[in-house]
This record gives C-alpha cells, structure tokens and sequence, in this order.
C-alpha cells in the first residue's frame, strides 16, 4: 500500500488542509480500476470505518500478490469540512464559507476534458480545488463508490439507472434494504462521474456497462460501530472481487429489496413546526393512510396537535432524528410502489 497526501492551501493566510490518499497496485492492467472515498459529507463516518477495515483486509492480500485492480482509497475524504465547527457541533454537510452543501456543485464536463480539472487550480477556491482534485482521481477509475450515512436510516444506494441492474451485486454484497434510482440529473459527486461517461461522446450514453459510480448509505449518523464496520467492508471486499478487483473467489446471493424510481420516494414533510412524536421506524412496511407521526404545534393545548399519515403503502428507509422540526422539515423518505402525487424536479431530493 502506498500512502500519499494531497495539500490543498487555505483560503486565509497560514491555512492548508492535507487529504491522505492511499492506493494498492494491481497486477492486471485489464482489470477494473477502483476509486473508494468516504465521509465527503465530513461528519458521515460509517465509511470511514468501513474502509479502516477493507484496508486491513486488502494488506493481507496484497502481500499474497491477489490484488488485480489499481485501487484508490480517501478515507475521509473531506479535511476542510472536518474543520469546521459551529458552537461546539461539527458542520459536515454545508461548507460554512459558501454555505453550499460538500456533495453539490461539482463540474458537469465530459471525461475527455478531466485534465482541464485540475489546470490552473489556484483560480478556485479551496472547497472548489478539493472537489476537482477528488473527481479528477474518480474519472481515472471505473468502479467509484462513494459512501454516505443518512439520518436515522437503513442500508440503501443511490444508483444511476444507467448503472441498473448490473450494480444488483454491489446491492447484494452490502446487503443493501433498498435501491433507489436516480436519474442522474444532480451536480453531486456520483452523478458528476456518471454525466462525464455519459457524456464522453458527442451521442449521449443511457448504459454503462463495466461502469459504476453510486453513493452508498450506509445507514445512520451514529451506526459507526466495530462490528457493523467490519461487516460492511467483508461485503465491498466481496463486491470488490466478483468484480475481479481481487483473485478471491466469493459467490453473490441476488438482490432481493425493493429497487424505485426516485419518483416513488414519497418524501414526508412536517406541515407545521413543533416536537415530533413518530409512531412508526425505519425498515417497517406501512399501508396507505397509517399514522406516522405526531406533531405538537401547541402543547398542552387541546387543538395543539396534528397527525402525518402515509400517502401511500411503502418501505420505511429514512427518518430524521430531529425531535423537533420547523415547517416543511423532512421526516422520512417512504420507498413505494407508484409515483408519489407530489411532483419532484429533477435532480436530487434533498440539498
């Protein structure tokens, strides 16, 4: 294992950030490349953990000389976000400076101009340079993976359509509870990669074969626990060798979870502000019109509550763990069946 840094120099005098990047040689220059970060939303840590983990591993069979695949892995893959703390609580999503979410804005440009990425960097400031040095190193690769946490939440993936089905066996390997679908018309990382493949001719690709760029939730904010880390990187080590990233012979089970259209993810709001008294949890299968929540508008009032029910029949993926919420606040992201009545703009379905 190799292990290098890249610098990215502070916006302010006597600042800079240093991003430690690590990477395995292959022995088969045929064999897929592979570009793993973790923790680009910076206080995200399940994949942090997880590839603390996969690094063990992949060490051992390296020194058997099974490593096929080049693999390049950021560990936490967001060192200016990790910096920043507001009143004592870390703030990972949003950059305090830009106030623009870490996962947002990265270039839509076609794989053929990748260079162009990192030319003449110090134009950028460095929230900008740190996003153009990670996509520039992912659009080298062919399998990207990109691994996230939720709320409170169950093991799911974001995954381009044009990377569906054949992604079923990182679904598999991980044992992912859902798929949701994207459809790739968001500037976050994942999609940033896809849009540059799909966009490498002057005829723009639907399908991806042999391709894959994905953010992986990897259940909640707090599900950063020894054995589930461990768990979950035996699972992308599997991934990684059905692949034939590893000389390991592994067999994946088919994905049997439920695989929707980000157009059927009805995402439940708070309609007014106040504490939330939920009635149903991630990973419960709910009918249409079940309860779902409690709203205390005006406690201790005898008109001082109202109910959240479900639109719809569905699966339970997401649920905030803010007890209490301002209007229009997500609650939970409810995986259905059919198209939720609410339209969605393309893109992604939160910021």
């Amino acid at each position: 294992m190799d292990r290098s840094e890249i610098i990215i120099s502070g916006d302010t005098a006597g600042m800079e950030w240093r991003l430690p990047v690590l990477r395995f040689k292959g022995s088969d220059p045929k064999a897929p490349k592979i570009h793993i970060q973790a923790a680009l939303h910076a206080n995200e840590l399940p994949g942090t953990a997880l590839v603390h983990f996969l690094c063990e591993k992949l060490r051992a069979v390296e020194s058997a000389g099974e490593i096929r695949s080049d693999i390049t892995i950021i560990p936490h893959a967001n060192p200016i976000g990790a910096a920043q703390s507001h009143f004592g609580e870390l703030q990972g999503r949003f950059d305090l400076g830009t106030r623009t979410n870490f996962n947002r804005e990265f270039p839509l440009i076609s794989v053929k101009d990748r260079d162009g990425l990192v030319a003449e960097l110090d134009r950028y400031n460095a929230v900008d340079r740190l996003k153009r040095q990670l996509m520039h190193m992912a659009l080298e690769a062919d399998l990207v993976i990109d691994l996230h946490c939720d709320d409170e939440s169950l093991q799911y993936a974001y995954i381009d359509e044009a990377f569906w089905p054949e992604a079923a066996d990182l679904a598999s390997a991980l044992d992912m509870e859902a798929v949701l679908l994207s459809d790739g018309e968001s500037s976050a990382f994942e999609e940033a990669i896809g849009y540059a493949w799909k966009h490498e001719t002057s005829e723009k690709k639907t399908r991806l074969p042999g391709k894959l760029s994905v953010t992986v939730e990897l259940r909640g904010m707090r599900d950063v626990y020894p054995d589930m880390a461990k768990k979950d990187a035996e699972g992308l080590f599997n991934f990684l060798a059905a692949r034939g990233a590893i000389a390991h012979p592994v067999t994946l089970a088919p994905f049997t979870g439920p695989a929707v259209p980000l157009d059927n993810i009805e995402m439940i709001r708070a309609p007014e502000a106040g504490t939330v008294l939920f009635h149903r949890n991630i990973g419960e299968e709910i009918k249409e019109g079940e309860l779902l929540a409690t709203i205390l508008t005006r406690p201790g009032m005898a008109d001082g509550a109202i109910e959240v029910r479900a639109p719809q029949a569905g699966l339970i993926v997401t649920r905030t763990s803010s007890r209490l919420v301002r209007r229009r606040a997500d609650l939970m992201k409810i995986a259905c069946g059919a198209a939720s009545k609410v339209v969605r703009k393309p893109g992604a379905l939160e910021n």
